[in-house]
């Protein structure tokens, strides 16, 4: 079945869900071994290669892997809004309840605010990964006006 099939039996790609269109600048955390690389190969189908934390762009969105023991979520939340446009998102990626690295939701949910975000919605990431969508209140209600 083609994209275009799938799309028209109201199927939506991992990309699609992401709300990335091509040439939007993603760059990516956290990346480790673990990571599903079939949703990184749909992203960077999507929009091209991830630039890596390191880069002096300006990006549109942030694909952050976060698993439990990889540090303060708070200041890795803090690291990338740093090159975040306006109305730019994060994605926080982690491990689904009962994989390795699970993630408590009461810690997004006291994170994020903390720094300035707030969830507007979830994804199912793959096999082993949620996706929680962080913006800026701003970008959140700019978002639901459009």
């Amino acid at each position: 079945m083609s994209a275009t099939a799938g799309q028209a039996d109201g199927v939506r790609s991992l990309a699609d869900r992401f709300g990335l269109e091509p040439d939007m600048v993603v760059m990516e955390m956290g990346y480790d071994d673990d990571v599903d690389e079939d949703l990184r190969d749909a992203l960077t189908e999507r929009v091209g290669e991830l630039v890596d934390e390191d880069t002096d762009e300006v990006v549109d969105a942030v694909l952050l892997w976060y698993r439990d023991g990889d540090g303060d979520l708070f200041e890795l939340l803090t690291d990338a809004l740093n090159p975040l446009a306006d109305g730019g998102v994060v994605w926080l990626l982690t491990p689904k309840a009962g994989r390795d690295g699970h993630v408590e939701p009461s810690e997004i949910s006291e994170s994020a605010p903390a720094a300035g975000l707030q969830q507007t919605s979830t994804v199912n990431a793959g096999k082993d990964w949620s996706g929680a969508r962080l913006a800026s209140p701003r970008a959140a209600t700019s978002k639901k006006k459009s």
